[in-house]
């Protein structure tokens, strides 16, 4: 695991991991960044075949327009030159794992290309959407998370932020929103008929 010094110092890591890299983009001002910072150091300890950069947008600023980051913290995994998997926010290093080691080039000869998405759904429990969403991703066996965020203010008011609106079910499909349930963008997104 290393910082990202500067432009120059990410384009050398570019041309020296052509196949694949981890960027973590962090901020100090971020609790949150914070916390998964821990989550990504204890990841790389325990994968240190994947190569992990970081980059505080703080100190290095501009990169992450770059790699259409938004918010902090986000973590990406980049598969020859192109943007494979986009976290945001906190994960356990258990989830990084099973995402990042699905996209690495051994890991998709592991894992026969199948492709892990990180899909959470926000809901409260008294939605009957919330609950078709669910049924829906179980039938089509996508792992998700559930956050109530009716016990969760955080989540909730995470939520109006990026998405402008109170609604619910909202299903964040690695890093992409959707509001409401609409499979069509869904099986979109997750790339399934």
């Amino acid at each position: 695991m290393e910082w990202i010094r500067d432009e120059k110092h990410l384009k050398e890591v570019q041309k020296s991991y052509p196949e694949f890299f981890i960027l973590f983009f962090f901020a100090n001002f971020s609790s949150s960044a914070k916390r998964a910072l821990t989550e990504i150091e204890i990841f790389s300890k325990e994968n240190k075949k994947i190569p992990v950069y970081i980059i505080d947008v703080e100190k290095v600023k501009g990169l992450h327009k770059q790699f259409g980051v938004e918010n902090i913290p986000t973590a990406i995994s980049i598969v020859k030159g192109e943007i494979i998997q986009k976290i945001e926010g906190v994960e356990s290093s258990q989830f990084y794992t099973r995402i990042f080691s699905a996209a690495s080039p051994s890991g998709h000869k592991k894992t026969g290309n199948i492709v892990s998405h990180r899909v959470i759904v926000y809901t409260t429990p008294t939605c009957p959407a919330c609950r078709s969403v669910k049924t829906y991703l179980r039938m089509k066996n996508i792992n998700f998370r559930e956050i109530d965020v009716s016990r969760d203010s955080n989540a909730a008011e995470m939520l109006l932020k990026r998405s402008g609106q109170m609604a619910v079910p909202q299903i964040d499909i690695d890093g992409k929103l959707i509001v409401g349930f609409d499979s069509t963008k869904i099986n979109r997104l997750l790339s399934i008929q």
